[in-house]
């Protein structure tokens, strides 16, 4: 099941484009807003950029760990790992 877990690598490969139109984003926000009033006007564009982003990096990383998911075979396991090896069946049908 290790093999199965997501890696920071494979995330920040997954997510490298989506970060840098966040990044883009949030400092149009930051240049456009006024001077004096820098938080007021860039605060919302920011939240929502960050929104943004956070949703495409979680629908990411979930199809990553399905992807990974759908290629595990169970049927992969040592004959050891599967099963009941010799003794009484669980059903006591066997």
């Amino acid at each position: 099941m290790e093999d199965k877990k997501v890696t920071v690598e494979e995330m920040e490969a997954l997510l490298a484009g989506d970060f840098r139109r966040f990044a883009e984003q949030m400092a149009a926000a930051m240049n456009e807003a006024k001077a004096g009033s820098i938080i007021a006007d860039s605060e919302l564009p920011v939240f929502e950029a960050s929104g943004e982003f956070r949703q495409q990096a979680f629908e990411k990383a979930l199809g990553l760990v399905q992807v990974k998911h759908e290629a595990f075979s169970p049927s992969a396991k040592p004959d050891a790992e599967q099963g009941n090896q010799g003794g009484p069946a669980c059903d006591d049908q066997r």
